[in-house]
Formats: C-alpha cells, sequence, structure tokens
C-alpha cells in the first residue's frame, strides 16, 4: 500500500514566498494549499487535516498571532512552524506562548527551513506513539491522527467537536459538568452563550449514534454529561 501524502498549508500573503515555500514543500512530497489571510487560513486550518502549517505573522484581515491562538481554541493541535521578518525575540516569545511550534526568520535556507518541518513531523509522530488511542464502545478516537471511527466508518468531525468528544471520552462513565466542558473546549476567556455545549452535544449526537439506538452521550440532569457504552 502506497502512504497517503504528507499535508501542508501556507498562509503567507507575499505570494512569491509562499509559493516558493509550497514549492520547496512539493519537492519533499508534500501537498501544499496556500492561503494569502489570516481569516481564509484559519478557516483552512479549521476545516483541513494537515499535518504542518507554515504561518506568516504580519497577515491581513487577522494576523498569524490571532490565527495561532484560534486554531489551538478550536482545538487543531496541528504544528504549526511561525514565520517573521522581524528582528528580537518578542515576537518568538508570544509566538510560542500561543501555541506554536517553532520559530523562524526570514529570510532563511531550503535546508534549514527542511529541517525545521522535518523536525516538528518527528516529534509528532513520537508524540503519536506515546498518545493512547481512546476507546467507548465502538466508538474510537485518535488524538494525534485527530481521527475518529465508529466500528469501521470514519466521522466527520469539526476540531470543536473533535475537542468535546474527547473531553468526553477521557472522563468515560464520570459525570462531567458543563463548567468543565465549557472551559476546557471553549477556554476560560470564553464569553458566548454557555448554551453552546448542547448544540455541540446535539451535532455529536447525530454523528456518532446508531439510528433509533440509545446515545452514548448521556445528559446528566444539573450537572452535565456522560460517555458510556449503550446498554
Amino acid at each position: 500500500m502506497t502512504p497517503a501524502k504528507r499535508r501542508a498549508l501556507v498562509i503567507e500573503d507575499d505570494r512569491s514566498i509562499a509559493r516558493a515555500v509550497a514549492d520547496q514543500l512539493r519537492d519533499e512530497g508534500f501537498e501544499v494549499d496556500e492561503s494569502y489571510d489570516g481569516d481564509s487560513g484559519y478557516t483552512l486550518g479549521c476545516e483541513g487535516e494537515y499535518d504542518v502549517i507554515v504561518l506568516d505573522i504580519m497577515l491581513p484581515k487577522r494576523n498569524g498571532f490571532s490565527v495561532c491562538r484560534d486554531l489551538r481554541e478550536a482545538g487543531v493541535s496541528t504544528p504549526i512552524l511561525m514565520l517573521t521578518a522581524k528582528e528580537g525575540e518578542l515576537d518568538e516569545a508570544e509566538g510560542l506562548d500561543l501555541g506554536a511550534d517553532d520559530f523562524l526568520r526570514k529570510p532563511f535556507e531550503r535546508v534549514v527551513f527542511i529541517a525545521r518541518i522535518h523536525a516538528l513531523l518527528r516529534r509528532r509522530d513520537r508524540d503519536r506513539d506515546n498518545v493512547p488511542t481512546l476507546q467507548v464502545g465502538e466508538i474510537s478516537l485518535d488524538p494525534i491522527a485527530h481521527r475518529v471511527t465508529r466500528g469501521d466508518e470514519v466521522l466527520a468531525l469539526t476540531p470543536r467537536e473533535f475537542a468535546l468528544l474527547s473531553h468526553l471520552m477521557a472522563n468515560a462513565e464520570r459525570s462531567v459538568p458543563k463548567s468543565e466542558i465549557l472551559e476546557t473546549v471553549w477556554g476560560h476567556e470564553f464569553d458566548g452563550d454557555p448554551n453552546i455545549i448542547e448544540v455541540y452535544i446535539g451535532y455529536l449526537r447525530r454523528k456518532l449514534d446508531e439510528a433509533g439506538g440509545e446515545s452514548v452521550i448521556r445528559t446528566v440532569r444539573g450537572v452535565g454529561y456522560t460517555m458510556a457504552v449503550s446498554r
């Protein structure tokens, strides 16, 4: 069986630089998508299943720091290599604090860039070996590959749905309070309607449950939710 190609997302507003970076990745066997502003880059990062994201800081519509932060808050764990043309260490510190995995200053040599990319992938592969797959009944969740299956069927989940399901499965058979779910999945700074949890529980139930069967996600009245094997 031919192994699946690695996929990369390049978010860079300078199209000549984006093209050069994308070409270097393609030479390494990657399939590459390009985005030229923060909004579209964020959308692609949430919707696509990438092995690595190359993210510039200075972007129109939404800067790279915002993109990085929002991707992490949305549950996207894809390794992020941030690029900057600035000197100094403040950008690097901020990027790493927001969830970036590595940092590279422009201009850079191709050999250095590719070495950083492969280092990120090796680190992710090592992490994958050390993170167990979660299993509740027929539902299986791979935290590193971001893959969810029910029996032999692969389920398509959004990053937020994946993060919610992951937390419930990691705490299977325990009643998980809504406040804990909100802080873990949406973040402590979330100031929207807390009923958003019920909306996403509904999304998950429609995707996880067999037609006519009892839901694997149970409502615990006055508390929150629990995930258990259907009986």
